[in-house]
């Protein structure tokens, strides 16, 4: 997985400079930085996609053996 940089005192100091509270300012921070945890990757959608694409191909010859062994009866 990738790591996004977020550069929480910096934020936190910009904040303040632009008149939020020191409560308000680090909660906003917090906020943020919790949504930055639950971003979805690429990484994490490709291998996805992967597991996708490995079910439905277990899939495909499942059904195709259970045709074979119906139409080959």
């Amino acid at each position: 997985m990738s790591a996004v940089t977020f550069d929480t005192l910096d934020a936190v100091k910009r904040l303040r400079e632009a008149g939020y509270n020191d409560k308000q300012a680090e909660e906003i921070v917090r906020v943020i930085g919790d949504a930055q945890e639950r971003l979805v990757t690429k990484e994490h959608f490709d291998g996805r996609f992967t597991l996708l694409q490995w079910m439905l191909g277990v899939n495909i010859a499942f059904t195709m053996a259970v045709l074979w062994k119906v139409i080959g009866a």
